[in-house]
């Protein structure tokens, strides 16, 4: 018998939650509804297919049975359980499943499967939280407040999953251990149980609050201390911070990744800092002192040499990021921009011209712009070699 396909029987993703599950099934049952489509032969089958899929995809012990068996662990075709006569629930039986989860369950615990044994504690699952951070907040540190979601360990129930006052049962099916045994020709193949998805345990009574899965959602706020220098792409680990674990496994972690956001002023080189400073074309030929910012809030006065040209660096030692786990800091480089002036006025325009005539023409030997008659001087080398 072919292997049904129930997610893409409901039209979702593997990893669906219950809730869009429960909405997809509404969707199509309304459409295939018999009610909706009298005499409509195809959309009656079609309805029981949705049916049958939503059946135990609803029910967390039947889809951890699917997920790993197909829908072979349901029609009963395999025989299997112990000595061939063990059904899990609806008379489903425990055969199929891909050679890979044969070859697996042979060797798992020879090949250190020990753990694929999931009816002792469970460590909770690792949460990612990203945070966004201003440069200032990366050059100084700072202790953060952050409110997570996580699945915390239900306080009504203890994390058992079964009502107060109750307990739950061992499994009738595996017997408390967890597993169960198929009888598969010359090979007796050991799996999961289908019935308890390997916990041993079978819960009658589940707890009102979280419905028999000993967690529930909480809002936990968290405080972050972020180290001075860190850089985007960098973590901070919460030891203990993540997902509550399953049958009194220690907690995950949760790991804070750090985005350091783009800078107005700054731009950032690792532990260096680059700041474009534009001047005028006064200064720039005259020389002189300008004033810039740091990254730490304060101000430093930077010499500017007589006759500077766009492009030219000017290093500040010390006065850029702070390196992390270190007292050391980087550097700090001011980029000059010589500005040109618009929106002049005619006495300016007029005192351009003068300072123009004085200079001389820059297609012609020019102390005042050596660049532009060297540029020149190599153009007319060039049509020279051209003409011969």
């Amino acid at each position: 018998m072919a292997d049904k396909d129930f997610y893409k029987t409901l039209d979702v993703e593997k990893g669906a939650s219950a809730d869009e599950i429960k909405k997809a099934y509404r969707k199509l049952a309304m459409k295939y509804h018999p009610d909706q489509n009298k005499g409509d032969k195809k959309a009656e089958a079609k309805f029981k297919e949705i049916s049958e899929a939503y059946d135990i995809l609803k029910d967390d012990q039947k889809r951890s049975a699917y997920d790993r068996y197909g829908s072979a662990a349901f029609d009963g075709s395999m025989g299997g359980g112990f000595g061939g006569g063990a059904r899990g629930p609806q008379g489903a039986g425990f055969g199929g499943g891909s050679f890979s989860d044969i070859f697996e369950d042979m060797f798992g615990d020879l090949m250190g499967g020990g753990a694929r044994q999931r009816n002792g504690p469970m460590r909770g699952s690792d949460l990612q939280y990203n945070m966004d951070i201003s440069l200032e907040d990366a050059y100084r540190g700072k202790e953060a407040k952050i409110k997570i979601p996580v699945n915390d360990t239900c306080d009504n129930c203890g994390g058992s999953g079964a009502e107060k006052g109750t307990s739950s049962t061992s499994c009738s099916t595996c017997g408390g251990i967890g597993r169960v045994r198929a009888q598969q020709g010359f090979f007796t193949i050991e799996r999961t149980c289908p019935s308890c998805s390997g916990s041993g345990s079978v819960i009658k009574d589940p707890c009102r609050k979280c419905y028999g899965s000993g967690q529930v959602k909480k809002s936990k706020t968290l405080k972050v201390k972020i180290p001075p220098g860190i850089e985007t792409g960098r973590r901070v680990r919460l030891v203990g911070e993540g997902e509550a674990g399953l049958r009194g496994g220690p907690r995950g972690d949760l790991y804070v990744m750090m985005n350091v956001r783009p800078h107005k002023l700054f731009e950032r080189d690792h532990a260096n800092l680059r700041c474009r400073v534009p001047i005028t074309v006064t200064r720039a030929a005259l020389g002189g002192e300008i004033e810039v910012p740091t990254i730490e809030g304060t101000r430093a006065n930077v010499k500017i040499p007589a006759g500077t040209q766009t492009g030219q660096n000017f290093r500040l030692k010390g006065k850029g990021m702070s390196i992390l786990n270190s007292k050391a800091r980087g550097d700090m480089y001011i980029e000059i921009f010589v500005e040109t002036p618009v929106n002049l006025s005619k006495k300016q325009q007029d005192l351009m011209k003068e300072l123009a005539d004085s200079m001389g023409d820059d297609r012609s030997a020019n102390k005042n712009s050596p660049e532009s008659s060297g540029f020149f001087k190599k153009i007319k080398e060039f049509w020279d070699d051209l003409s011969e």
